[in-house]
């Protein structure tokens, strides 16, 4: 299985960031799975590149020209696709994963896990998309998805099939066992 993982080009402001992520890196590598992810070395994108590609597993990185020199590129990856822009960087990892993980991060982030769960609903693809969510880093975030449920903007099976877990062990197992709900249309 090939992960997306979306997350901050920064570290956070807490050691547990860091720490957490590198514990995601090391289930995945446990499972001898591999990840995608946007190409830097830097934050938390260049800490579970540099966990996973020490625990023997193949990290693919998908990069707009632009961001080469700015976001400091990841010199080590198994492999490196150089897109024109973040359209293309979102396109090319979404078409890359088998599934979906939002970790810590900004609303660049939030911006892919959006675009892919909403691709979801609309059954433009049937793969898991998932929040880790440390130390109740997206508490917030999940509140208001509960509160578009109840205002009737969402319905309740599109959050019920979310995952969401600050556990790595529990994050993967949910997300080998994810069957996905029908599209919104469908």
């Amino acid at each position: 299985m090939k992960y997306a993982i979306y997350c901050g080009s920064s570290a956070g402001s807490d050691p547990q960031f860091l720490q957490a992520t590198q514990a995601l890196a090391a289930e995945i590598c446990q499972r001898k799975h591999s990840i995608v992810y946007g190409g830097a070395s830097v934050g938390l994108m260049g800490a579970v590149a540099d966990a996973v590609l020490t625990g023997g597993q193949r990290v693919t990185g998908v990069m707009p020209k632009a961001l080469i020199d700015k976001e400091l590129q990841h010199q080590g990856l198994s492999e490196l696709h150089i897109v024109e822009d973040m359209q293309q960087r979102k396109a090319k990892m979404a078409e890359l994963a088998d599934a979906y993980i939002a970790m810590p991060g900004g609303v660049g982030t939030l911006e892919e896990i959006f675009e892919v769960w909403t691709a979801g609903q609309l059954g433009f693809h049937a793969k898991p998309c998932a929040f880790y969510n440390v130390d109740g880093y997206y508490d917030e975030l999940i509140a208001f998805a509960q509160t578009m449920v109840k205002k009737q903007f969402m319905k309740g099976l599109y959050l019920d099939k979310l995952i969401v877990s600050d556990d790595p062990q529990t994050l993967l197992t949910q997300i080998a066992e994810y069957q996905a709900p029908a599209s919104k249309w469908g």
